[in-house]
């Protein structure tokens, strides 16, 4: 039979040659054994797959409501609770003449302590004024320091000893045989089961319990099933990885897909499955190279999973976080330069649209938004790309096309909306109003534009501009506020223009 964890030889898979028990040397597997642990040619291989990748699976699954419920180490907090249980069961089935290493009877010691463990934090979270996160605290400490003097009674009784009790703490996915892998699958398959069935509830309970609770759920039933799905997962999750480390398959898959998708179902998805592969991946090499214990590369892989994800990730990924917020400052920084050009115009506008599609200079729009010039001139180079501008290199100048004139009269007509409304409805005073309006205007919604058209009686038949509600200052030069109204209906077409 494959031993995973402990190797007789250089290897697990008993090849040529010899080894002592103090040999720690870790020997590069060769090709066979590579293809043996692949292709799954060994029957103990296989089992402890099939069962770490059933409980990874379902750790995701039921680690994704947790997480989004925010009792991500309540699977923390039962696992050490079930300590206890496990000693005493223990103890009662040795005094009672029985095998005390049966692991039904463990499980079940440990299920119910994992019970009595999630019945003490609502009693902690419903009855007294603290928090859960402090109830998770109080459990957990206060069951494993129980669990860990019980395991010294059970070291110095005389009915038995606790030789193999510490698997529980630490993991022996080595040790996995058909009938532990036959409890995970029942009770993994159960869990899935659960959350599939209960779906809807469970979703609504994570994100909004007390709108669950106006629709006639019955919340704190969910609640509780919730908690013992988490019981059960956790228990049958002793055996491979241990209580310490089997909050990993609970988060770690759970927080991984979080970043790849805002949407309750494809984040199950992906969690399950990060979870299964994790724990294929991390038998597998632990078979491959015999000296590394299971439960621990399972959390590995979990963890090099979470790292990709959390760097990689589409949605809430480092690298997609920071590249969107590079294009919407990019974008504030060119709605800034089509908004200063337009203002800087309008001030001797007349009310004639030509005038908008003059040049101006860049020393012009420097001091309007302390721009430096190598700034100016990079944000001129992507309007002009958007063909929003056009450049004139010879003297520096820019002018606003045809698109610049329809767009930069949009985002002074939204920008003075905000004005106006903060004015008459916010106490700003006017002085200031410019620059609170420009922190909100650049995530502006169509829907939130109507309404403030509605609010302030503007017609949205044509986009028309409204006047400034305080003196425009753009270098020093200040106006009295009574910019041209234009209309994108009124503006001209490139073709018009004459070459400057």
């Amino acid at each position: 039979m494959l031993l995973i964890s402990v190797a007789s030889g250089p290897t697990a898979f008993g090849a040529e040659g010899t080894s002592t028990l103090t040999d720690r040397s870790v020997t590069w597997p060769t090709w066979s054994q590579w293809q043996r642990v692949l292709t799954f040619r060994d029957y103990n291989s296989r089992v402890v797959i099939l069962g770490t990748a059933v409980l990874g699976c379902a750790g995701g699954l039921v680690g994704s409501f947790t997480l989004l419920r925010g009792r991500a180490l309540l699977g923390d907090a039962i696992s050490h609770a079930s300590l206890p249980g496990i000693a005493l069961a223990f103890l009662i089935a040795s005094a009672a003449g029985l095998d005390g290493k049966s692991l039904p009877t463990l499980l079940f010691g440990a299920t119910i302590s994992g019970l009595i463990g999630v019945a003490v934090i609502l009693l902690i979270r419903n009855l007294t004024r603290l928090h859960e996160d402090a109830a998770l605290g109080i459990v957990l400490s206060v069951f494993f320091g129980a669990g860990i003097a019980l395991l010294g009674i059970v070291q110095q009784t005389q009915t038995g000893h606790a030789a193999g009790l510490e698997a529980f703490i630490y993991g022996k996915t080595a040790s996995m045989g058909l009938a532990d892998a036959k409890w995970i699958i029942a009770a993994s398959g159960v869990a899935v089961t659960l959350c599939v069935l209960l779906f809807k509830e469970f979703k609504l309970l994570c994100f909004d319990e007390s709108f669950a609770a106006s629709r006639g759920l019955p919340v704190l039933l969910l609640d509780i099933a919730l908690m013992s799905l988490v019981v059960a997962v956790s228990i049958v999750g002793l055996q491979a990885v241990g209580l310490v480390l089997m909050i990993a398959l609970l988060v770690i898959p759970a927080a991984a897909a979080r970043f790849w998708t805002q949407r309750m179902a494809p984040m199950t998805l992906i969690a399950a499955t990060l979870g299964a592969i994790s724990g294929i991946i991390g038998a597998a090499m632990s078979a491959l190279f015999s000296k590394l214990p299971s439960g621990a590369m399972i959390v590995l892989v979990c963890t090099a999973f979470f790292a990709f994800s959390m760097f990689l990730g589409p949605q809430k990924g480092i690298l997609g976080r920071t590249l969107r917020r590079l294009r919407l400052n990019r974008k504030i920084e060119r709605q800034h330069l089509l908004r200063a050009i337009y203002e800087t115009l309008e001030r001797d506008a007349s009310g004639v649209p030509d005038r908008f599609r003059e040049f101006l200079s860049m020393q012009t729009l420097l001091p309007v938004r302390s721009w430096t010039p190598r700034q100016l001139e990079r944000t001129i180079d992507r309007a002009q790309d958007d063909d929003l501008v056009r450049f004139r290199d010879r003297d520096q100048h820019v002018r606003l096309t045809r698109a610049g004139v329809n767009e930069a009269a949009r985002l002074t007509r939204q920008h003075r909306l905000w004005e106006l409304y903060l004015i008459n409805y916010a106490d700003i005073a006017p002085g200031r109003v410019d620059r609170d309006a420009d922190a909100i205007e650049h995530v502006l919604e169509p829907e939130v534009v109507a309404e403030l058209e509605d609010l302030l009686q503007h017609s949205p038949s044509r986009v028309q501009v409204p006047e400034s509600p305080h003196p425009l200052d753009h270098g020093g030069a200040e106006d009295s506020g009574s910019g041209a109204k234009i209309s994108v209906d009124d503006s001209v077409s490139d073709s018009q223009e004459t070459s400057p």
